[in-house]
């Protein structure tokens, strides 16, 4: 039961992330720095902003790889397959025909999306399978320079945001808003889930 409860928060936790990155897409006031480079590099490359989250995804996976000093972490594949494919399925299904207008309700979708995201984000990290690589580069970050899991994730995204506006992706308030409130965001819900799914994989044992 308990690898059933940890694959339940990992799947879900993917799920419910990948919703709200397609929100603060559709919200148009600018998207979080890694959405806005995937976003950016399919308007100006080709491809679907899922594609790119996988190819994104697969590069990092080098990257954390040399900053850790550890082989790559393959089974990482199929957790950007799946979050590929969730993006691509929320912004390109079930959103695609939806027009926000009025600022007032694009700004209401744009932090509906980012607690959304911040939400998934705080339960897929829970089981420790293997994690998105953008989350892994935060992970390596904090590990390679001593810092806490909000700082880590802060300077992660403010290297996507730079690399993001080399390909003119959707960048606005947005942008900044998720920049430096996620960290803090991740940071707050983390602990609840940690504690339920302790609780669940502990009762399960019993």
């Amino acid at each position: 039961m308990a690898l059933f409860y940890r694959s339940l928060f990992f799947i879900s936790g993917l799920t419910i992330l990948s919703m709200g990155v397609s929100l603060t897409i559709k919200a148009d006031l600018g998207t979080g720095a890694w959405d806005a480079l995937n976003v950016g590099l399919s308007k100006t490359v080709g491809l679907t902003p899922g594609s790119w989250v996988v190819i994104v995804g697969a590069i990092l996976i080098i990257v954390n790889a040399i900053l850790v000093k550890r082989r790559p972490d393959i089974a990482a594949v199929v957790t950007i397959l799946i979050t590929g494919g969730l993006i691509d399925f929320w912004i390109l299904q079930v959103f695609e025909d939806v027009v926000i207008t009025g600022y007032l309700k694009r700004f209401s979708v744009f932090l509906i999306g980012m607690i959304t995201l911040s939400i998934g984000l705080a339960i897929y990290l829970q089981p420790k399978f293997p994690l998105i690589p953008i989350d892994n580069f935060m992970m390596a970050l904090r590990e390679r320079l001593g810092l806490n899991l909000m700082l880590a994730k802060t300077l992660g995204e403010m290297i996507a945001l730079s690399a993001a506006f080399v390909f003119k992706g959707p960048i606005g308030i947005g942008t900044l808003i998720v920049t430096f409130a996620i960290g803090p965001l991740i940071q707050f819900f983390f602990p609840f889930f940690e504690r339920l799914l302790n609780k669940l994989v502990v009762s399960s044992s019993r």
